[in-house]
């Protein structure tokens, strides 16, 4: 953890195929940007993975962040890690992400944790899910990595910040609101 009531702190992390954990470094460039919009906010991280930027958000006083894993042993080591820190408001749902989106009763989160398998080519529509149900409050934020050479424009949306690194281009993103002319 970078920063927060859990600075720090190393969490075990399960070798998986495609999990990339967000470096520290990305992390606390993000978490920079977002360092007003945490207290008592509430977060999907929709691939977590490692629980990198959900236990984060978490550390850094979110009030819940929901974190959705397709993979058993990754879920588990993110139900263990949650269990380690006390990290009660860590919602762990083994599921695929897709389904869970598509099908479970929208309640509007503050913003959403986007870093999708980088062979995953359709992050695009999974965008569209998020916006067409619902699940982005309005002025809502979307953190969004990709392969730097597949960075993708959206439409409804307005960057606030976008960076490269290495591979990776990630960037924070806010919904369009009525009026807006960017």
């Amino acid at each position: 953890m970078i920063a927060g009531q859990w600075r720090g702190r190393k969490l075990p992390v399960v070798l998986a195929p495609d999990l990339r954990p967000t470096g520290d470094r990305v992390r606390e460039t993000l978490f920079n940007w977002l360092q007003f919009e945490m207290e008592g906010s509430v977060w999907c991280d929709v691939f977590a993975g490692s629980g990198a930027l959900g236990f984060e958000a978490l550390s850094r006083h979110a009030s819940r962040v929901v974190m959705l894993e397709q993979n058993p042993k990754v879920a588990q080591q993110l139900r263990d890690n949650a269990r380690l820190l006390s990290a009660v408001a860590a919602d762990i749902i083994q599921t695929d992400a897709w389904h869970w989106l598509e099908n479970q009763p929208v309640t509007p989160f503050d913003g959403v944790f986007l870093d999708p398998p980088f062979r995953d080519e359709q992050v695009v529509h999974l965008i569209d899910i998020l916006e067409k149900r619902g699940w982005i409050k309005p002025n809502g934020w979307l953190y969004l990595e990709q392969p730097k050479e597949r960075v993708v424009s959206l439409e409804h949306w307005r960057v606030h910040r976008q960076q490269t690194t290495g591979a990776v281009t990630y960037g924070l993103w806010q919904r369009k609101q009525d009026g807006d002319t960017e």
